[in-house]
């Protein structure tokens, strides 16, 4: 399942951005998958934190073999030892158990979050251990697949930015002013950041002044 988009959110980014427009129109569509389960999101972004992708993915792919399925009852009954021995570091290990615990007692209530508005699910999601800003934007786009979210923390996205409109950094009131423009189709402009970032247009180079050794 991919994060779904079309006509409209690319005509209308095309209208308020012809450079964007541009970058949109090299790339083509872009596929990023989503997982619309709020419990397993989370797991999988604390699992994922501060380690690579390809490493993310073979811990997960354990942690799916090892519990059957991710969810509150096979998290709950699993130990952070037996967390642990599929690669998950101790303090993931507790959050993961914190974050099923908290579930489970409904101390979070997972299912209100739906009804929540973007900055709403933002204050709930920041109150779980491990869970930051960065965090719980990545889940509004890649879970609930919310359609307005720029993330200024992404280091991806800024490097886009960078890439895209050369500039040599971004601030925050830079950034405003983009994520301005974007909105209300900010989570589209974001997957075209981050394709430009990761190298979708070879012409494009980082802008970024080079440190001096």
């Amino acid at each position: 399942m991919y994060f779904s988009y079309g006509e409209k959110e690319i005509e209308y980014l095309k209208s308020r951005d012809k450079v964007l427009g541009e970058i949109i129109g090299k790339v083509g569509h872009v596929y990023r998958e989503v997982d619309t389960d709020l419990f397993s999101s989370v797991v999988h972004h604390i699992v994922g934190q501060q380690i690579s992708t390809k490493a993310q993915a073979t811990i997960w792919n354990r942690m799916k073999e090892k519990l059957g399925e991710v969810n509150v009852e096979t998290v709950s009954e699993a130990t952070a030892e037996e967390l642990q021995s599929i690669g998950i570091s101790f303090r993931k290990a507790e959050y993961i158990k914190d974050f099923a615990r908290k579930v489970k007692s409904g101390e979070f209530d997972i299912d209100r979050i739906e009804g929540l508005s973007d900055d709403e699910v933002i204050g709930e999601l920041v109150k779980l251990k491990g869970v930051g800003v960065w965090t719980a934007e990545m889940l509004l786009l890649f879970c609930l697949e919310r359609p307005d979210v720029l993330s200024y923390d992404d280091l991806a996205i800024q490097r886009g930015l960078r890439m895209v409109y050369h500039h040599r950094k971004i601030d925050r009131k830079l950034f405003e002013k983009y994520r301005r423009r974007f909105s209300p189709y900010g989570s589209v402009a974001s997957l075209y950041l981050w394709a430009a970032a990761g190298g979708a247009v070879p012409e494009l180079k980082d802008y970024v002044p080079k440190k001096k050794k």
